[in-house]
């Protein structure tokens, strides 16, 4: 076998596929496939590659990134800037604290030696604390990420998850919280789950039938179950509690009453949002009853209260309001509304219980964070919680404690802990992070708003160096993602400060599709209106261009996962506009993207080529496997990345994509494919296999637009 495995690799190194100028790609495995949609021929040559563990499809990965390690190898400022990376990575940082059931305050905590943040617990907050958890000691590499923690009411034990390699996939562990000894309680093959204790006897979790070896990562996920696990009993025994075998392409998830009184179940995966039915565990023999029918709608349960729901819900509000629910009285005309529909249109995005009077909601302002104090009978807000910038807030704060933090980060603040005052509405700093040889005040961010092509206004965040001006002459990195009702908000990313740093300007273009601006900004980016999200993207180029601060020639674009997608269409439309294309994680075969994993999931944002023939041409005019120039035009350069555990977005899309733009005649500028192993769609991956893949992105942008960053010099 390792013989025909040698021979397999070293035919394809050797082999050219189209006209490619000095690259010779490797040769893909291929047949003749053809299948039909609703009358239309749709060629798809390259279907092999869909089978990741087949011989000849990991001969070929090897053979890629042979190749692509032999060019990025080549770049002489490789290493300078992968050292700078590793250092701008290295920073000691710490999250928010929380007060755990056993009236202990626990955080997470990296000093920057580590790949895998460390919880720590300690008697107060501040206090002097020991570890609790380290998941750097559940792999050699720290490519095993903790997940989730999740206490028992009484504190006694502490389940957590873990995800292996940075798939989906979820197990879940149990310690003797006091001890911190492992339990021999051990859950496989959960998925998209956490674990919802009923008392100190078990807990709730979701999870699939035990796949197909061999499809671990690629396979459809079909009928997703609730399941309850009675502490100290094998898997083998744990019950089903909630399973919906008519409806296998739906999510099923478990939430709790702190004081074990009712459970509630979430479905989603057929749907823009959640349905929700609730049952009284302290009734035996209880009906289910429902609170939401349909996965129409945003439904977020904040917690479970003496009995009652408190939600999060776009029901009646397109930018989403607060209410309580009675399951005596479950009717939507019954709801009681604490936080109305902001007036003035801002998306309410995140509630938290702050004690058991008051709440603190966090609102979504022109894609950036307002946050505000509410008594919990609602009316007007309190106060404003006064931030210092554009920024984002994560609050830690629960209903059995007066203990308030939140952290507030931006693109060049990495993220800072302040602890609130409810009655005075003090914020003190708690604990701050610096970044050595970066200066965040050296920077300038601002919001301005460009005009798409049928004349809506999008909002835009430009970060850059303070003195880069609007010469014509700047590097642009321009990021998006336009998709599934997800809101980009400012963010820290340390790994973005070397593109500042070098003088770049990094541009974030909030498109439409997302949550930016509700319910109604999301849906104008999805089925039919999915060229509005694309014509989004390609009039922030233009308008980085018209306003004088670059030009196509020093234009990147990036986008992971839906952004993968983006970036691959929007190069099709218009190759013209960029120099450097980076599509990471992406969405490629628009006719087969529901066929694998949970890309059934998708259906509510994109359609699929079942639901009607007028959608199946749709989505052909723009999947980006199937647009790709095939004539001279000259594309940029692009590196397509993946993962080989990625079971979110599975490699074939990436495979397929690079394959097909290998063989076509795009001109000479590079089109490589990066492929990491032990790595999935992004969530949990190690600090050092971090700082390694953006080492290569930013060397091959630099090769590629022909600067030498000053990192280098």
């Amino acid at each position: 076998m390792k013989s025909v495995h040698f021979i397999a690799m070293t035919a394809l190194l050797t082999s050219c596929a189209g006209n490619s100028g000095k690259f010779n790609y490797p040769e893909a495995p291929s047949d003749s496939t053809v299948y039909e949609v609703f009358g239309m021929e749709v060629a798809d040559p390259y279907r092999p590659l869909e089978n990741d563990t087949a011989a000849a499809t990991l001969a070929w990965v090897e053979a890629e990134n042979a190749l692509t390690q032999k060019y990025l190898s080549a770049i002489p400022f490789r290493k300078d800037i992968h050292k700078r990376l590793d250092a701008l990575n290295r920073y000691s940082r710490q999250g928010a604290p929380w007060r755990g059931d056993d009236g202990k305050y626990y955080f997470s905590a990296n000093d920057g030696s580590h790949n895998q943040a460390i919880i720590y617990r300690s008697e107060t907050p501040g206090g002097e604390a020991e570890v609790f958890l380290d998941p750097n000691a559940l792999s050699d590499d720290g490519t095993v990420a903790l997940t989730g923690l999740f206490q028992s009411p009484d504190g006694k034990y502490t389940a957590y998850t873990i995800s292996r390699s940075g798939s989906d996939w979820t197990e879940i562990f149990l310690l003797d919280t006091a001890t911190g000894q492992l339990l021999d309680d051990h859950i496989e093959w959960a998925k998209f789950t956490g674990a919802s204790w009923n008392g100190s006897d078990g807990f709730y979790y979701s999870a699939y039938p035990v796949p197909e070896a061999g499809k671990e990562f690629s396979n459809a996920n079909e009928y997703h179950s609730v399941y309850y696990h009675k502490i100290g009993t094998p898997q083998s025994a744990d019950t089903v509690v909630y399973h919906d075998p008519a409806k296998p392409l739906r999510f099923h998830s478990a939430e709790t009453a702190h004081d074990g009184s009712a459970l509630a179940i979430i479905g989603g995966g057929e749907g823009s949002g959640e349905s929700v039915i609730i049952k009284d565990l302290r009734k035996p023999g209880a009906s289910w009853v429902t609170i939401e029918p349909s996965q129409d709608f945003t439904n977020e349960i904040i917690g479970i209260v003496d009995g009652k729901i408190y939600m999060l819900t776009s029901v009646d509000a397109p930018s989403n309001r607060f209410v309580c629910v009675d399951p005596a009285k479950p009717d939507r005309k019954d709801w009681v509304e604490i936080i109305p529909q902001d007036a003035d249109g801002a998306v309410l995005s995140s509630v938290n219980f702050a004690g058991k009077d008051h709440i603190i909601a966090v609102f979504d302002r022109d894609a950036a964070h307002t946050a505000y104090l509410y008594n919990i009978a609602g009316g007007a807000p309190v106060r404003e919680i006064e931030l210092p910038t554009y920024g984002t807030v994560a609050v830690s704060s629960d209903h059995s404690s007066d203990d308030v933090f939140y952290t507030f980060s931006s693109f060049v603040y990495p993220a800072a802990v302040y602890s609130y005052d409810i009655a005075t509405g003090e914020s003190k700093l708690f604990h701050s992070t610096e970044i050595e040889g970066f200066t965040p005040e050296d920077y300038i961010t601002e919001q301005i708003f460009y005009t798409s092509a049928d004349g809506t206004r999008v909002p835009m965040f430009i970060v850059r160096k303070k003195g880069v001006e609007a010469n014509g002459k700047n590097p642009v990195y321009l990021y998006g993602y336009g998709g599934f009702n997800v809101t980009l908000n400012p963010g820290f990313n340390p790994n973005r400060l070397l593109w500042l740093e070098n003088g770049g300007i990094y541009a974030q273009a909030n498109l439409r599709g997302g949550a930016e601006y509700g319910e109604a900004w999301h849906q104008a980016g999805t089925k039919q209106n999915k060229l509005n999200v694309f014509n989004d993207f390609i009039a922030a180029a233009e308008y980085m261009i018209e306003q004088g601060w670059t030009t196509p020639e020093l234009l990147t674009i990036e986008g992971g996962s839906n952004g993968g997608l983006l970036v691959g269409a929007t190069v099709n439309l218009r190759p013209d506009l960029f120099k450097v294309a980076i599509p990471r994680v992406g969405v490629m075969d628009m006719m087969r993207y529901h066929l694998f994993t949970i890309g059934w999931n998708w259906a509510p944002d994109y359609g699929t080529v079942d639901d009607s023939p007028e959608m199946a041409s749709y989505l052909l005019s723009y999947s980006p496997v199937h647009n790709i120039k095939n004539d001279g035009t000259p594309y940029p350069a692009i590196l397509v990345t993946t993962a080989d555990h990625d079971d979110r977005v599975v490699p074939a899309h990436s495979f397929k994509y690079a394959a097909t733009l290998q063989a076509s005649d795009t001109g000479n500028a590079p089109k490589l494919i990066r492929i990491d192993s032990k790595a999935g769609h992004g969530a949990g991956k190690p600090v050092a296999k971090v700082v390694d893949e953006y080492a290569d992105i930013y060397s091959f942008i630099y090769q590629n637009l022909g600067i030498v960053p000053a990192t280098a010099e």
